[in-house]
């Protein structure tokens, strides 16, 4: 392969050894107008551009000319991801589909006294067997464990009666998916639970709602919001307005993130959520997750006993089309009757 490799594969115009840099990339900076670059990303090179550039401007006197301009290639670059291809769709539909597998499977193994490791590992079981890598680090909560966001420890044993968080996707040839469902250990969810698992679901159809062309992206988390903190003044654990308490942000007590992120090459991607300060409009061809939860501390006595300790969220993987949108995810169970079927399906 090599440099001529470069060259035939990538359909560079030259490659060049990188032993060589120093000496050559002055070269290749003399004469150019503008140049390229993403900064901010390695030091150690940006210093030595820096430094490069420092050598073509000594000659200037000489007939040298240094370049006058810089482009951030970074945003160019996030454009260009922020919209998939075809080809790219494909992929991360793959990558979808092995999750759903190995999400189910979970379901499918899960039983009260299991450990967290265990369950994690009957995911990305599924995710090698399929020649797939965990996109990110997988998230298992058992009880209170979910409460926690970005809980990393999943060495719990679960107990009877308790609900278990999975967050966790695979990423197939560079393709991340990223889902989240959260379930009964022991198959059945208590009234309690399911109260505050259908109200998570509604949050996300009505976020799912809003995922169309020409809609502002940050319409779906408002959504969410708003039907969120009409559910908790519903059951009690919020008082008084709806207004005042979405005004006031009262929610955040129990429902502290955003409703999504864009998904592609990373799972948390890169691409601008706003343009000239406004929340962008959505676009065929992007992609991202709608994750809408609801975490409510073991310690909070402020609400009845009932809800404490629960930690719920449900996210799926969604792309905008010309139309309207198409989640992903769609295959795997997402409500409580489909996922208490899901379970029972298969339980000895």
């Amino acid at each position: 392969e090599g440099q001529e490799g470069a060259v035939e594969r990538y359909g560079m115009d030259d490659a060049y050894p990188i032993d060589d840099v120093d000496e050559i990339l002055p070269g290749l900076l003399e004469g150019r107008s503008r140049v390229y670059y993403h900064f901010g990303r390695d030091v150690d090179f940006d210093l030595k551009l820096i430094g490069w550039l420092k050598r073509v401007r000594e000659q200037v006197r000489h007939g040298a000319q240094p370049p006058h301009e810089f482009l951030e290639l970074g945003h160019l670059l996030h454009e260009q991801r922020l919209f998939k291809s075809r080809d790219e769709i494909a992929l991360m539909q793959q990558a979808a589909d092995i999750s759903v597998r190995a999400h189910r499977a979970a379901m499918r193994l899960a039983r009260p006294g299991m450990h967290e490791y265990a369950l994690q590992a009957e995911v990305e079981r599924e995710f090698r067997a399929a020649d797939a890598w965990p996109a990110y680090g997988s998230i298992v909560g058992t009880g209170s464990n979910a409460c926690v966001l970005h809980y990393r420890a999943n060495n719990a044993r679960s107990r009877d009666g308790e609900l278990v968080l999975i967050d966790a996707g695979a990423e197939y040839r560079g393709y991340a998916a990223d889902i989240t469902r959260t379930f009964p250990v022991n198959g059945r969810f208590t009234p309690a639970q399911r109260a505050l698992h259908d109200l998570v679901g509604a949050a996300q159809a009505a976020a799912l709602a809003q995922a169309r062309p020409g809609v502002a992206y940050e319409a779906g988390h408002l959504a969410a919001v708003q039907t969120l903190t009409e559910g908790l003044l519903r059951l009690g654990l919020l008082k008084g307005k709806l207004e005042r308490n979405i005004a006031e942000e009262q929610y955040k007590r129990f429902y502290r993130h955003k409703t999504g992120h864009w998904l592609g090459l990373d799972v948390h991607d890169v691409g601008d959520y706003r343009l000239a300060g406004d929340s962008r409009l959505l676009e065929p061809g992007m992609v991202f997750t709608i994750e809408p939860g609801l975490y409510v501390s073991a310690d909070d006595t402020s609400v009845d006993a009932k809800w404490r300790g629960i930690g719920i969220r449900t996210e799926d993987d969604v792309l905008i089309t010309a139309d309207g949108h198409r989640v992903l995810t769609d295959a795997l169970a997402r409500s409580a009757d489909d996922i208490e079927t899901e379970m029972a399906g298969v339980r000895l």
